[in-house]
């Protein structure tokens, strides 16, 4: 103990003899061993003592928060002190009495300052050179609480002086300590020092120390219990029931025999609480929280902690946010679903094991209309302080973007055809209008077809899956089979770059929260300018959680709901918090959404890439598969009405491909989205699913089906502006053609092509009348045909031999011949060119620019 020396230490001495007499702290009986502390030398200390700060606060007490899950289950608690703050009736009245036995036996008959053991305390303090605790309970409590201030305020310098051991603190505590016994009743007293007290093993308060060392509430504690609590609180450190169970007993035997000589328990009491070693009492609580390192999922606790270092309504600033979670004592109810997050986990290791040699998995699952998360997992473990990081352990979440802990994902491949869809169908293409695919197994598309932000920088050779041929094909078709050059072709017919702004939209960014399919330029992405590559095929990265949530928008029927794993926040004192949720926003129409939704089915028909993960029960889920080039990433990502789940199985670390490789104990020739990470999606949508009522998706309208097909005006015989006019007010293009032969006048439209209905938005091309008549011949003259003349047979004549007859000639019986009348062939002539000109295929060919 330090003041400046001996001879300060007698002044003060004779200053706290002084001041008690002075203040009439000191009882009749009372031999004081310094008689020379008075008069002057009183009235100077009494004065001194009173000039002393006595405005005393106490503060609110930095407790444990608590993490749960939707369904109840406690999954976290984080704190900076494991403290669990309760009332003194839930408090056992064994625990009250030890505490008070042996810190404090005179407590409730003392105002504040017990003189009688702090005067023999200071005697033998000074006369041994060593320090003996003569502080009372309320004493105890103000130092106890000048130091939990100090630490929430982090003032180093007032913590450090909390616990000095000077005399000087020693008065000023006594003078709070007489303004705490005017302002708090002997029971707030002890329940605020129960409250405060470490108790050993990072556990402050009692409660949390029953709940640590015993596995019971403070309520609960017997005597054995409690004396051995109690006694601990003079050396937490030494004196700590895990790692010193032998002296903390000797402790613990020491405050029973003192609870029987005041009489708060009979002999026979205190030899039964005796009986059992401390060490066998023990029930040690492993798993309590802290860090998220002991959480029950330590990957959602980290998200859940870094999600809520954003949110305002915790505090300016995060670390503000942070200081309230680890010391407010909050309740957080999560939206995850326990049982759906174990089912997950067990999936996932069962499919691709932890520790996997370079490959491993992570799902997502989000609940659509809401944005509620329902399960993270990944088949490595939470382990913190990595120098390098392994499929085996991982401190970063392989599911959720970097800003809550995570990575920047993984390359998301064929399922980015989805935002396609969305595009083609809000620029009117209908769903079963024909891609003009190039034929063969691969196509070659340069720069120029896409664009000039969202292109190539050189001809990009796009190839199909195997099996997976080109060729004109419908939408549907090209979906159902993934064709790879049909939506290459497609981006192209849309105009890419309508792309991007669907994917911002729907919420998809890579993982580190930048606009997803950037151009990568020097090892940096080009801000606006888009790899075509990135957008149709998806070569760019991003995570589960962000892919279930943008698959999630179609199952919400266009309505996209930011990620959120909270459901609410409850204050320590019982308070709701009010917090404001991220806003949902419809981000395009309900009928796009169900159309793409109903292209999407189609992958999970027969023959589509999907068609084994068709759920339990006749229960409706569209879906998509995606792999990237040399089968180095996987994904499966699909939804019913209720869920949207993501799931990726591929390399975490290093990209390998998975050719030819054995993961989970079986041999894959390839891996596709529909090889593992299908049966995974399916297994756990289908738990996940169970009980639910199955419903089904809204159909899209003819409209979206078909096109929005509509009347082409007839503008024969007008001027080519009034055309136009007309054309474009009834939602076409207008463009002129050549010159054609017509009777319409000079200069005015002849006839239109396309003619009668077309999809709206296609371009009509007007041809123009030159004022020239087409050509008409002149009819064929009309022939009469003559009667046939009739023929009549003379009767034979008689013959006569003569021996000089002249020879006639033989009659004989010819049947006349009718003169041939020439073939009257009739010349069609052209016909007259009015309004408009027949069709051969409809609608023109569906175009549309």
């Amino acid at each position: 103990m330090s003041d400046s020396g001996m001879p300060h230490l007698f002044r003060l001495l004779g200053a706290f003899v002084a001041v008690a007499v002075g203040i009439g702290l000191v009882g009749a009986g009372l031999v004081i061993p310094l008689a020379g502390a008075t008069g002057g030398a009183a009235q100077s200390t009494a004065e001194g003592f009173n000039n002393l700060d006595d405005e005393f606060t106490a503060t609110a007490l930095a407790q444990q928060s608590k993490i749960y899950s939707s369904d109840g289950k406690l999954l976290a608690t984080p704190y900076d002190a494991n403290r669990i703050v309760v009332p003194l009736s839930k408090i056992s009245k064994t625990m009250q009495q030890a505490q008070i036995a042996i810190e404090d036996s005179r407590f409730y008959e003392h105002g504040g300052i017990d003189v009688r053991g702090t005067t023999r305390a200071l005697v033998s303090n000074v006369s041994s050179g060593q320090t003996q605790g003569g502080s009372s309970i309320t004493q105890q409590y103000v130092k106890l609480m000048l130091q939990e201030k100090a630490v929430r305020e982090d003032d180093q310098e007032a913590a450090q002086a909390a616990v000095e051991q000077t005399y000087s603190r020693k008065l000023q505590e006594l003078k709070y300590a007489l303004n705490v016994e005017k302002t708090h009743t002997k029971d707030q007293i002890l329940s605020g020092y129960l409250n405060l007290a470490l108790y050993g093993d990072q556990a402050y308060g009692v409660e949390a120390a029953a709940k640590h060392f015993f596995s019971k509430h403070a309520s609960e504690l017997n005597l054995s219990e409690s004396a051995t609590l109690a006694g601990v609180v003079q050396s937490p450190s030494r004196l700590n029931p895990r790692t010193n169970p032998e002296e903390v007993q000797e402790r613990r035997d020491l405050v029973i025999n003192r609870m029987q000589s005041l009489g708060m328990v009979t002999p026979a009491q205190a030899d039964a609480a005796k009986a059992k070693s401390v060490k066998s009492t023990l029930k040690i609580k492993e798993n309590e929280g802290g860090t998220c390192s002991k959480a029950v999922d330590p990957y959602f606790c980290n998200y859940v902690i870094q999600y809520l270092r954003q949110m305002p309504e915790l505090g300016p600033d995060p670390d503000a946010r942070m200081q309230a979670i680890n010391t407010g004592g909050f309740t957080i109810k999560t939206t995850l679903r326990r049982s759906w997050q174990k089912n997950l986990k067990q999936e996932l290791t069962e499919r691709v094991p932890a520790g996997t040699e370079r490959f491993g998995s992570a799902a997502a699952m989000i609940e659509p209309g809401t944005g509620k998360v329902r399960a993270i997992a990944q088949t490595s473990t939470y382990k913190v302080g990595l120098k390098k990081a392994s499929t085996r352990y991982s401190e970063q979440a392989w599911s959720v973007p970097a800003q809550y802990g995570g990575t920047n994902g993984f390359a998301i491949g064929s399922t980015a055809k989805m935002f396609a869809l969305v595009a083609a169908l809000e620029k009117g293409k209908p769903m079963e209008s024909t891609i003009n695919t190039p034929a063969g197994t691969q196509a070659t598309f340069m720069p120029k077809q896409f664009n000039s932000k969202c292109t190539t920088n050189s001809p990009w050779v796009v190839a199909n899956a195997e099996k997976a041929v080109g060729g004109p094909m419908t939408m549907r078709q090209a979906t159902k089979m993934s064709v790879n050059t049909s939506f290459a072709q497609l981006a192209s017919d849309i105009g890419s770059c309508r792309i991007p702004k669907v994917m911002a939209k729907m919420g998809l960014t890579d993982g580190y929260g930048l606009p997803y399919g950037l151009n990568y330029n020097g090892g940096v992405k080009t801000k606006d300018e888009y790899a075509v590559s990135n957008l149709v095929l998806g070569s760019d990265s991003s995570t589960p959680l962000q892919l279930a949530s943008s698959y999630a928008t179609l199952a919400a029927d266009g309505k996209y709901c930011p990620p959120n794993p909270i459901e609410s926040i409850t204050t320590a004192n019982g308070t709701k918090m009010k917090i404001k949720p991220p806003a949902c926003k419809q981000v395009m129409d309900k009928d796009i959404a169900r159309g793409v939704t109903d292209l999407l089915t189609e992958t999970m028909t027969p023959g589509g890439t999907a068609n084994a993960m068709v759920l339990d029960n006749g229960r409706q889920a569209a879906a998509k598969t995606g792999t990237t080039d040399n089968n180095k990433q996987s994904w499966f990502a699909g939804f019913t009405k209720q869920l949207s789940t993501a799931v990726w199985v591929g390399s975490p670390i290093r990209e390998y491909e998975m050719t030819g490789v054995n993961i989970g104990g079986q041999f894959y020739p390839k891996v596709y989205g529909g090889t593992i990470a299908g049966p995974i999606w399916k297994e756990v949508m289908d738990d996940a699913s169970e009980g639910m009522a199955k419903k089904r998706f809204t159909k899209p309208s003819k409209e979206v089906i078909n096109g929005d097909m509509r009347s082409i005006p007839d503008v024969t015989g007008m001027g080519p502006t009034q055309a136009k006019e007309k054309l474009e007010k009834a939602g076409f293009k207008a463009t002129e053609g050549s010159q054609v032969n017509s009777n319409a006048q000079a200069g005015a439209v002849a006839y239109t092509q396309p003619t009668g209905q077309a999809l709206k938005g296609t371009t009509v091309t007007m041809y123009i009348s030159n004022g020239v008549p087409p050509y008409t011949p002149p009819p064929a003259p009309t022939t009469t045909q003559a009667p046939a003349p009739t023929t009549t047979q003379a009767p034979a004549p008689s013959t006569t031999r003569s021996s000089s007859s002249t020879s006639r000639p033989s009659s004989s019986t010819t049947r006349s011949t009718t003169t041939s009348r020439p073939s009257a062939t009739r010349s069609t002539p052209t016909p007259r060119q009015t309004g408009t000109r027949p069709n051969g295929n409809g609608n023109g060919g569906n175009t549309n620019d």
